[in-house]
C-alpha cells in the first residue's frame, strides 16, 4: 500500500465533499438529497463506485436506486476487485467510463473495505489511474465526492487500513502499511477522517494516527450522519447524529513514557445542523441552539459521574453532555480490556477550560447538545491482577 499522498486540497477545488459515517439508511432523505443537491440538483449525473463492497452489484445498485429516488441520474461503474465479470485495470482505462465521468457532476463511493478502493484506483507505483484522474478533475471543476464508511475513510491522506480494536490501537500504536495506509486525500493534508465513530466507541483510535502523522485536526462522523465540506473549509453536519472534532494544536505527549499518552487535546461534539470552519476554527451552532448557550452558573446536572468504560458505545458523548451542562468540572473515564495486557489501561480526563462552550436545544422533542473545546488528557494506568476477586 505505497500510495503517494495528494497535494491537491479543497482550497484548489471548486467541489464539495459529503462524508458519511456508514450505515446510511434508505430513509435518510436529508443526506441523499444533499448529495444530489451538491451535484447540481435534479438530473445530476452521479457515478456510483462500489469498489469497497463485498457484493458490488448489490451495494452499488442500492446506492444508484437511492440517489435516483431523490432526483439524480445515477449510474454504476462496475469497478471492484470482487467483481465476477470485470477486471479493475480494464475499467479504470475504459474510454466509455472515463467519458461518463467527464459528463458527471458527482461520485459516490459505497462502504466495505477502503483498501479495495485504493487498490482499484491507484497504480502499484502509487500514481493515479486514468479513472482517479477523472474523479479529481470532476471534483476540481465543482463536482461532489461522496462516500459512506469505507468511502469516508479514503477522504483523508491517511486512512485506517487493517485496524485493530480501539484499546489495542492505544496500547500497540499504528504502523504504515498495516493498521494505516495512504487514502485518496480529497479533504487535503490537514484533516484526518474516521467513521462509525460514536456508536462504536471509536473516538480514541483517531489519536494515535493523528499524533503519528502530525494531523492537528480530526473529524469522526457517526453512523447515518454526514459532514458536508465546502471548498472554503466549512463543515456542516446533517443526518441522524453528529461528529467528534479533535484539535491537537496545543496538545503534548510525554515521550519518556513508553505507553500512549496525550495532554491538552481539545475535543468537541458537533451536532446535526452545526457548522465548523476548518480554517478559522469557528463554530456556528444550529439555529435552534444559537439562542441557548449554556451558562455555567446555571448548570443543570448536579451529580458527580464516573465512567468505567469510556470506549463503550455512545459513552463519550454522554460524558460530554453531562459535563458541559453540570457543576462537575472534571469527569474521568477508564478503558481496560481482557487482552494480552489486561493490567494496562488508560485514564481519560475530560475537563472544562476557559474556552469550553455548550449549547442546548429540545426543539426536536429530544435533548440535544453541542459541545465545544473540552480539554482531554489521556494517561496510561495499571490495575492490580487479578482484576477482581
Amino acid at each position: 500500500m505505497n500510495v503517494h499522498a495528494e497535494d491537491t486540497s479543497p482550497q484548489q477545488s471548486k467541489g464539495s465533499l459529503v462524508i458519511i459515517g456508514g450505515a446510511l439508511r434508505v430513509d435518510n432523505a436529508v443526506v441523499w438529497q444533499r448529495i444530489v443537491q451538491q451535484a447540481g440538483g435534479k438530473g445530476a449525473k452521479i457515478a456510483v463506485i462500489p469498489a469497497a463492497a463485498g457484493s458490488p452489484e448489490k451495494s452499488g445498485g442500492f446506492a444508484v436506486e437511492s440517489l435516483n429516488q431523490h432526483g439524480a441520474q445515477a449510474f454504476l461503474i462496475p469497478l471492484s476487485v470482487k467483481h465476477a465479470q470485470f477486471k479493475p485495470q480494464d475499467i479504470v482505462n475504459d474510454p466509455v467510463w472515463l467519458d461518463k465521468l467527464k459528463d458527471a457532476s458527482g461520485v459516490f463511493f459505497t462502504g466495505g473495505d477502503q483498501g479495495r478502493i485504493v487498490q482499484a484506483l491507484v497504480k502499484p507505483d502509487g500514481s493515479k489511474t486514468a479513472m482517479l484522474e477523472a474523479i479529481w478533475a470532476l471534483y476540481q471543476r465543482g463536482g461532489v465526492i461522496a462516500g459512506s464508511s469505507a468511502g469516508a475513510a479514503i477522504m483523508s491522506t491517511t486512512m485506517f487500513y487493517d485496524a485493530k480494536p480501539v484499546l489495542p490501537t492505544l496500547k500497540l500504536g499504528v504502523t504504515d502499511g498495516k493498521e494505516i495506509a495512504n487514502g485518496l486525500g480529497f479533504i487535503g493534508p490537514d484533516v484526518f477522517i474516521d467513521q462509525h465513530l460514536i456508536i462504536r466507541g471509536r473516538f480514541a483510535r483517531m489519536l494515535p494516527v493523528m499524533l503519528k502523522k502530525n494531523y492537528k485536526l480530526g473529524l469522526g462522523v457517526d453512523e447515518n450522519t454526514a459532514m458536508v465540506v465546502s471548498n472554503q473549509g466549512e463543515v456542516e453536519v446533517i443526518g441522524y447524529k453528529g461528529a467528534i472534532l479533535f484539535d491537537l494544536s496545543q496538545a503534548k505527549t510525554d515521550d519518556t513514557q513508553k505507553n500512549f499518552n496525550v495532554s491538552n487535546a481539545r475535543i468537541s461534539y458537533l451536532d446535526r445542523g452545526d457548522r465548523y470552519n476548518l480554517r478559522s476554527k469557528t463554530l456556528t451552532p444550529s439555529a435552534d441552539k444559537l439562542q441557548h448557550k449554556l451558562n455555567p452558573a446555571q448548570a443543570y446536572n448536579t451529580d458527580q459521574r464516573f465512567y468505567p468504560d469510556i470506549l463503550a458505545n455512545t459513552v463519550v458523548t454522554d460524558l460530554m453532555f453531562h459535563l458541559i451542562d453540570g457543576k462537575q468540572e472534571r469527569a474521568i473515564g477508564l478503558a481496560f480490556g481482557m487482552d494480552a495486557q489486561p493490567e494496562l489501561g488508560f485514564e481519560f480526563s475530560f475537563s472544562k477550560v476557559a474556552e469550553s462552550q455548550g449549547y442546548y436545544s429540545n426543539a426536536s422533542g429530544a435533548e440535544s447538545y453541542t459541545v465545544h473545546n473540552l480539554r482531554l488528557d489521556i494517561r496510561p494506568v495499571s490495575m492490580n491482577l487479578p482484576l477482581y476477586k
